[in-house]
């Protein structure tokens, strides 16, 4: 539509749109922290696809009509995971997010802390603007069971999951594999189709595909 309208520079009118709409989401739109403290334990293989699912993320975040704003904390200049950041993404360098060595955990308020993590008990609601919410920088060869729960019971922060359980179902297949462990990346496409749908079957449809053993309860009906 906007390339109809500015054709001469359609280009260059819609990065700077872009670029205001994710400005914005800095000072209005709901916040999303990736801890990245955890990368020391990390090979360079689970580092390569760590980068890569931060390239998805944002361009997926660039492209969402209500975009979050997004810190990347306990992230180094120094460390195996930036050079493979700048290695893997085209313009990391001048992505519009946050980048801190800081640890999430003294960047903000605790109370206002969410920590995602499939080993919660509480399902996640809705997305609240005035919380802050974090996704472990973890690949999946690397997981240990309950590394990011036990970091959140450590520092008296609230934790919750998606509503996998909720919405979704089991179904069979070959392997009987069911996962409700998820890139960083996968997380984030369900929470962002959330927060523009208020749609929780919608948003986990978007994020959980059906070779993680499970589909949405109406799909087996």
């Amino acid at each position: 539509m906007v390339l109809g309208i500015y054709p001469q520079h359609s280009k260059r009118f819609l990065r700077s749109l872009l670029k205001e709409r994710l400005l914005e989401a800095k000072h209005s739109g709901p916040r999303l922290c990736i801890d990245l403290s955890m990368t020391n334990y990390m090979s360079k293989k689970e580092l390569s696809r760590l980068a890569g699912q931060i390239r998805r993320l944002y361009g997926s975040n660039k492209k969402a009509d209500r975009p979050f704003w997004i810190y990347l904390t306990g992230f180094t200049t120094d460390s195996p995971l930036y050079e493979e950041c700048l290695r893997m993404n085209d313009g990391f360098s001048s992505y519009l997010l946050d980048r801190t060595e800081e640890d999430c955990f003294s960047l903000f308020p605790l109370e206002t802390l969410v920590y995602l993590t499939p080993d919660s008990e509480h399902a996640l609601e809705n997305v609240d603007l005035n919380k802050v919410y974090i996704l472990g920088g973890l690949v999946d060869e690397s997981i240990q069971k309950k590394v990011t729960f036990q970091k959140a019971q450590e520092h008296s922060v609230k934790t919750a999951r998606l509503p996998i359980q909720e919405y979704m179902v089991k179904c069979q297949n070959e392997k009987n594999y069911h996962s409700e462990i998820l890139t960083i990346n996968q997380v984030f496409d369900i929470l962002s189709t959330y927060f523009e749908t208020q749609n929780w079957p919608e948003a986990l449809k978007k994020g959980v595909s059906s070779r993680k053993g499970y589909v949405l309860q109406n799909s087996v009906e």
